[in-house]
């Protein structure tokens, strides 16, 4: 991946955790607190595909603008925000299924979840400290509409860069017996999942699913172990 591409995914993608791209359950020790302060339950407006991205966006934000300099120094809180408020309406394990491709039938059930969160936790140590400090004005929900009956839509947003410039950030979303689920972030016409799908199928080819997880777990202890120090 190119630099340039990188720096772009990076800003653009605190935008996309917003609304979708968070995979999989992590302990939230704060989470009674949080939750006392702003229920996700009370703030998601869950009746329509575009509805939850924009309402799940404020909460968020809400919650961001009130206690930036928490996250700020504790990502772990800023990770109990995210499980709490977007991850009840992201469809982890079809997007998990769909990362890891060919590789999903074979993996053992205890591989697809061990998957799953060491996926969540690579997300959050790249992209936490970008998704801290969004702020509202940088993202805009555009109308959409969505027939009674469909299954599946497609949300579509602008996230506006610090030089002014608009960037696409589009959200894939499917309709379960749960309700509306987001499942892929398709930004500038990448799609997230299928970056995903080709960037670790390459290493599961050469190395084996067991050694790619086992990476990721490595990887988030020791992202844990530096956050705990700060």
């Amino acid at each position: 991946m190119s630099p340039v591409l990188s720096r772009l995914r990076r800003t653009v993608l605190a935008a996309a955790i917003l609304g979708a791209a968070s995979l999989a359950l992590q302990p939230a020790p704060l989470q009674a607190q949080a939750a006392s302060r702003a229920p996700a339950a009370a703030v998601v407006d869950t009746s329509g595909p575009t509805q939850l991205i924009e309402s799940a966006a404020n909460a968020m934000l809400g919650e961001l603008d009130a206690r930036r300099a928490e996250f700020r120094k504790d990502p772990r809180k800023l990770e109990a925000l995210v499980e709490r408020v977007l991850l009840p309406h992201f469809d982890v394990d079809h997007a998990a299924r769909l990362v890891l491709g060919k590789h999903w039938r074979t993996a053992t059930p205890e591989q697809r979840q061990r998957f799953i969160d060491g996926f969540y936790g690579s997300l959050m140590s790249n992209y936490g400290d970008a998704l801290v400090e969004f702020t509202g004005d940088r993202i805009r929900v555009l109308p959409s509409t969505v027939a009674p009956d469909a299954t599946s839509a497609v949300v579509r947003t602008e996230v506006k860069r610090s030089n002014g410039s608009k960037i696409p950030v589009n959200y894939s979303m499917r309709k379960v017996d749960a309700g509306w689920k987001a499942w892929d972030v398709v930004i500038e016409g990448i799609s997230y999942v299928k970056s995903f799908r080709e960037d670790f199928g390459s290493e599961i080819d050469q190395k084996g699913l067991e050694a790619v997880i086992q990476r990721l777990e490595a990887q988030n202890r020791r992202g844990a172990s530096t956050g705990s120090r700060g």
